[in-house]
């Protein structure tokens, strides 16, 4: 089977290409310099040279504030590059998984968002991808449209995957303690993407990693007990405190019906994970230790 493999450069895609590579597949894996989703020439031409059976769609803009200064840009890449792929999938019979967020929901339920529950973004960010599902599922009947959030891993570089990382630096770390979310591994994220590339049943999933969720502040305080880093000097802040330019969620917690339904094992719990991105990441610390010349 051919997979082409967009946004290759991010952590999810490159999850998404190890793991499809690690299964046997023919993966051409693109980046935003080498596949820009938002030109349809390149598209077309991209789909007419690998003639790809899959199409998962790690790239998008994922820069909340800078969606809330620029939301016309967030919209191109964010709800025209996906209808634009979905247009190409079904024109040569190929299956679309994209990534769309947490942040389609407004964020004031108690409790855990479902796909029976109405999207109603707050932010430019969260508009432009709710935008780019009705259109990739407008545009492409054979589209899986994955929700996520609170993703983490090997080479990430937002606020979960780099905690243990500054703390070992002693940096100052100030996490949010009055926001929640369900944290999600992106090699899991990538085990699961593909297997819903398998399945041939369309539809919406939300696919986050086992267990009640926990707030940015819990995350951190987690992760720093876990490394042996507990000493270490973390602060916490409220949303209101950081006045940052795009409104967040209090509660983007998800939970998936489609895959339940499905018999679709639960992924590992978020804490497990966890244990897993330190072990691997402390493993990869000491291989490069042991490189450096002496």
């Amino acid at each position: 089977m051919k997979i082409i493999v967009t946004g290759a450069g991010g952590m999810v895609g490159r999850a998404v290409v190890a793991h499809c590579s690690a299964q046997g597949e023919s993966v051409a894996a693109f980046d935003h310099q080498s596949f820009d989703i938002t030109d349809e020439s390149h598209v077309k031409l991209a789909f007419e040279r690998e003639h790809p059976d899959v199409l998962i769609n790690c790239a998008a803009w994922t820069d909340v504030d800078g969606c809330e200064l620029d939301p016309a840009r967030a919209q191109r890449e964010n709800a025209y590059g996906p209808e634009i792929l979905a247009i190409a999938c079904r024109k040569t019979g190929a299956r679309l998984v994209t990534i769309s967020t947490d942040y389609v929901f407004h964020g004031e339920k108690d409790g855990f968002y479902t796909q029976r529950d109405q999207p109603d973004p707050q932010s430019a960010y969260g508009l432009s991808k709710l935008e780019g599902e009705r259109r990739a599922l407008n545009a492409c009947a054979d589209t899986v449209l994955v929700r996520s959030g609170y993703i983490f891993g090997p080479g990430g570089r937002n606020f979960l995957s780099t905690v243990a990382a500054r703390a070992r630096r002693d940096e100052e770390l100030n996490a949010i303690s009055d926001s929640f979310g369900t944290p999600t591994y992106a090699p899991d994220l990538a085990r699961r993407l593909y297997r819903l590339s398998q399945i041939d049943v369309p539809g919406t999933y939300h696919v986050v990693n086992a267990g009640a969720g926990t707030s940015f502040e819990g995350f951190a305080r987690y992760v720093l007990e876990t490394a042996g880093l507990a000493n270490c000097r973390l602060q916490s802040v409220s949303l209101q405190e950081l006045k940052r330019p795009a409104p967040r969620p209090r509660n983007s917690r998800l939970r998936c019906l489609l895959s339940e339904a499905l018999g679709l094992e639960a992924l590992p719990s978020w804490q497990d994970a966890v244990r897993e991105f330190l072990a691997l990441d402390t493993a990869d610390g000491q291989a490069s230790a042991r490189s450096r010349p002496v």
